[in-house]
């Protein structure tokens, strides 16, 4: 497409857009007295303006039927969870029967890893990438120390090659290939927090089998941003939060992939609770664990219903506005953000902005992160002031995610529009 760095052409593509109704279904946050430009749906998703009606029809249920709600009550909470496997199987790419929703991204990582990493005397390393979210790095480390190992030895981290900034797959691979019976796990993020850098899961996935070992995601900034294919990629397990493309709210609750090929093992091992029990026999209390062979199985407590109604209500917009239109804007966008950055620099009479997100539009997703070699904090901070939302991260890292359900193509001009200005006034 040939792109242009005018109004009158976002004018007509926020025209000709297929999802232009549904920005209409968000709060957009408004900032120094006008509708801000959002793009941190990368860090916390807008709220749909249906969530206050799901979330108070559980509460209205709540208050008339109290505990007969889990049976009686319009969605019955006892089985409010199965509600999501479908909804989410285009979005994740996998069956019904491997998804689950529950608990929170961290906590499922620490569970999923229960079961996949077991490591013994000679295969006991995870590989994973260098600086990876803090979250994972904790949840990996503490999970080595678990297994009364050394995390400065049983831990691979991949790191980017001299001078760049993001990771390449023969680089991935080639670790993998190195350790080899002694690589237990791999485990990645499908994208890079911080550069936006969409890993070639598939590739890792069948690296990570072809030394013996077991290969998981973190699908955190991947969920409802790119296209995911977990169960034809052969992934064994991976999980995800919701609180950022897919739009369920702070802390909203997080969901798990485990392939069809491990749900109906029960000699895995797990960290098992009552939920994760056979419905047909749950409520006889009996002692034995017989997990329900599907994803289900992972489960520990009961729903968490107010947070899984905010989900619904998100998921329900993802499905009426569908995958492969979102998928297609995505790429728009992230393409005129990059254009637009592009013309920026070409205009100034040094280069100020370098983008860290790869330009190949299978290696990234909405977010393009702009590494500052000037201005960077001053830039930020004038952001805010032009009703702006963007992320810092440090030191020097602006990142920015023009989501397809709530974002045109005229918050990508006007964002550029305001950014020039700032970096052309001394």
């Amino acid at each position: 497409m040939n792109y242009e760095n005018t109004l009158a052409f976002t004018k007509q593509m926020d025209a000709d857009d297929p999802l232009k109704h549904f920005r209409e279904q968000f709060y957009i946050p408004v900032i120094n007295g006008r509708e801000s430009i959002y793009f941190t749906g990368n860090s916390l998703g807008l709220q749909p303006k249906t969530t206050q009606d799901y979330v108070v029809d559980e509460l209205e249920d709540w208050a008339n039927f109290g505990v007969e709600g889990h049976f009686h009550s319009t969605h019955p909470w006892f089985s409010y969870h199965e509600r999501f496997p479908g909804l989410l199987a285009d979005i994740i790419g996998g069956l019904p029967e491997e998804i689950v929703v529950m608990n929170q991204l961290t906590v499922n990582l620490h569970l999923l890893m229960t079961t996949f990493y077991r490591p013994g005397t000679e295969r006991y390393k995870i590989i994973c990438e260098a600086k990876a979210f803090p979250s994972d790095q904790y949840a990996i480390e503490s999970q080595v120390r678990l297994h009364g190992l050394n995390p400065d030895e049983a831990i691979i981290e991949v790191s980017p090659r001299e001078g760049a900034h993001c990771l390449r797959t023969d680089d991935i691979v080639t670790a993998i290939q190195q350790h080899g019976k002694s690589v237990a796990l791999v485990l990645f993020g499908g994208i890079n927090y911080y550069t936006g850098q969409v890993f070639d899961m598939q590739a890792i996935a069948e690296a990570a089998h072809t030394v013996g070992a077991y290969c998981g995601f973190d699908l955190a900034h991947a969920a409802g941003n790119i296209e995911l294919k977990m169960h034809d990629w052969n992934v064994d397990f991976a999980c995800w939060c919701s609180y950022k493309y897919l739009n369920s709210g702070p802390g909203g609750v997080a969901g798990a992939f485990i392939h069809q090929k491990h749900i109906t093992d029960t000699a895995l091992p797990r960290l098992a609770g009552w939920w994760g029990y056979d419905k047909a026999t749950r409520f006889q209390m009996d002692k034995g664990f017989r997990p329900i062979p599907t994803a289900e199985g992972w489960q520990l407590s009961n729903a968490p219903v107010l947070s899984m109604a905010a989900h619904k209500a998100a998921l329900d917009i993802f499905e009426d506005a569908g995958m492969e239109n979102i998928l297609a804007k995505g790429k728009l966008l992230s393409n005129y953000l990059l254009f637009i950055l592009d013309e920026i620099n070409n205009g100034l009479d040094e280069k100020m902005i370098e983008v860290i997100t790869p330009r190949t539009e299978s290696e990234r997703g909405c977010q393009v992160s702009m590494l500052m070699l000037q201005k960077g904090e001053a830039v930020f901070e004038a952001l805010k002031q032009h009703s702006v939302l963007a992320d810092w991260r440090e030191p020097n890292v602006i990142r920015v995610a023009p989501v397809p359900l709530y974002n045109t193509f005229r918050d990508v001009f006007t964002f550029g529009q305001i950014v020039k200005a700032i970096l052309t006034t001394s």
